[in-house]
């Protein structure tokens, strides 16, 4: 078969009456078109084959009114155009037929007569969150559905579906009934293109209703939900834990109710998780840091990046040239104030903040009274780089091998602290840990917890410019605000990613940048 697509105008293809059903006007005018044994069970006639007055919708379909054509009781194709466009679709062999294929809304139709290409699938649908909730009497199996007799011939499978896909639809503002499960399975009871029967399965989450139905005869498939999907949650599921959350109603009351009506409810965990990702206020712990566009201290761009460390989402990204704020070294500073007020004029409340040592980022949030640490591997990279510089000189040889754990030593003291003087405490321990001396008079710290190891004299050069290099007044300082939880690893692996679209030896304009 040729995969030459002709560029014809956009369309209607109207669905054909069953072809065991089939009158006799209808039989004779497709054996006149086409060179054919027997009629398919499925046909779509091209609308170019029926004069005006065999639609229903005519003057809305013209007007714009109406998406699709729809065809009177009784009508028959009766006109014949020098390329055909009649399109057989072989369903049984070749593809599964979704219900918008059988629709008789616009479509690009091939000049072919007859066509077996397999029929491309409907976009996905949202991946339900399964992790929900573990129903203890989920609605899920496999059901027969008998048939029911009748069937108009004019009647289009995808006028009975409205697309959940539809965003422009706001889901708050839809109105929400009641129904009982055996009306829900009289829609589903035959397949609507040969009215047999079908198997159909249901799937529950809470108040949310799955079905998918398949017909074993024309392999037919239809997918319907209950309730459109937010991300992977059933938006009944989460406006039902709104009302009662913020109608002051108790869920077990309520739970009550629904087991009385045997109306299906999710599970109180549910509720409260609901309640925590959606309602309830929480504060944040945010992460900063900025990504120049180019090495060096003279960049052009920067970008800062704020991130909520305890979801690893980017909150805010900030784009600043330095001829704004004179010069690159206060760009760091402005693009963290602007994405602080953005957060404020969104009511997002900090629990703290999470950054590098930048003096001018430590002085505006001591300013703005705002819970400020520091990242430790910041810090421990300054450190490890003076205490290499210090390794080199004269007879201080011996600090190269405790540079590691030195290093480490810092990450140690951020995360088994709770408090500011056990941060300090647990700090200026190393330097009794050099000198093979493992108990300590502050009783925040008694005792060391390191296996003994090489020390290093008390007396010596390289002792000296060690505890010089750990005590000062500013390491002091900075060790007693080292961020005890989230650390901004997250914000440099994110930058390592910005990097694939704006590299640092490519130049950009600003819009170029702002965009990527």
């Amino acid at each position: 078969m040729s995969s030459y697509r002709a560029r014809l105008p956009p369309l209607s293809l109207l669905c054909a009456p069953r072809a065991l059903e089939f009158p006799g006007q209808w039989v004779n005018f497709i054996l006149s078109v086409n060179t054919m044994t027997e009629i398919p069970k499925v046909v779509l006639v091209c609308e170019k084959h029926f004069t005006d007055d065999c639609f229903l919708n005519l003057g809305q379909y013209k007007a714009g009114l109406a998406d699709r054509l729809r065809l009177k009781p009784g009508a028959v194709p009766t006109l014949c155009g020098s390329v055909v466009t009649l399109r057989t679709f072989l369903a049984i062999s070749t593809s599964t037929v979704s219900c918008r294929d059988f629709g008789v809304g616009p479509s690009n139709a091939d000049p072919l007569c007859l066509s077996s290409t397999p029929i491309k699938r409907p976009p996905k649908r949202p991946r339900l969150d399964l992790d929900e909730e573990l129903e203890d009497n989920p609605l899920e199996g496999s059901s027969f559905v008998g048939a029911s007799k009748g069937q108009d011939s004019s009647y289009d499978p995808a006028d009975s579906i409205t697309a959940s896909e539809d965003s422009s639809t706001s889901t708050h503002n839809s109105k929400i009934y009641m129904v009982y499960e055996n009306c829900i399975m009289e829609l589903f009871n035959a397949c609507p293109v040969c009215t047999r029967a079908c198997d159909v399965k249901t799937q529950r989450l809470g108040t949310f209703l799955s079905v998918k139905q398949w017909c074993p005869h024309c392999t037919f498939t239809r997918h319907w939900n209950s309730q459109p999907v937010l991300g992977s949650t059933p938006a009944g599921n989460l406006h039902l834990s709104a009302t009662m959350y913020l109608s002051g109603a108790s869920f077990i009351k309520i739970e009550k109710v629904f087991k009385a009506m045997k109306l299906q409810l999710f599970r109180y965990e549910t509720f409260r998780r609901h309640a925590r990702s959606f309602i309830e206020l929480t504060n944040i712990i945010l992460g900063g840091d900025m990504r120049a566009d180019s090495p060096g201290h003279s960049a052009k761009y920067g970008s800062y990046t704020t991130m909520d460390l305890q979801s690893n989402t980017v909150v805010d990204i900030q784009l600043v040239q330095s001829n704004e704020v004179g010069g690159s070294y206060h760009m760091e500073k402005e693009g963290l104030t602007r994405s602080l007020a953005l957060l404020e004029s969104r009511g997002v409340k900090l629990d703290c903040i999470v950054t590098d040592r930048h003096p001018q980022v430590q002085k505006f949030l001591r300013e703005r009274n705002i819970t400020h640490y520091y990242d430790v591997w910041h810090m421990a990279k300054g450190i490890s780089k003076k205490l290499e510089a210090i390794s080199k000189q004269k007879d201080c040889e011996k600090l190269k091998k405790w540079m590691k754990s030195i290093n480490n030593h810092i990450y140690w003291t951020a995360a088994g602290s709770t408090s500011s003087p056990e941060r300090i405490t647990k700090w200026t321990a190393i330097l009794n840990h050099v000198r093979d001396v493992h108990t300590h008079e502050d009783p925040l710290y008694p005792e060391c917890e390191h296996v003994i190891r090489k020390t290093t004299d008390k007396t010596t050069p390289a002792f000296y410019r060690l505890e010089k290099l750990l005590t000062n007044k500013r390491t002091m300082k900075d060790v007693a605000k080292l961020s005890p939880h989230y650390q901004t690893s997250s914000l440099e692996a994110f930058h390592t990613i910005i990097l694939r679209f704006a590299p640092k030896n490519v130049v950009f304009p600003f819009i170029g940048m702002l965009c990527r």
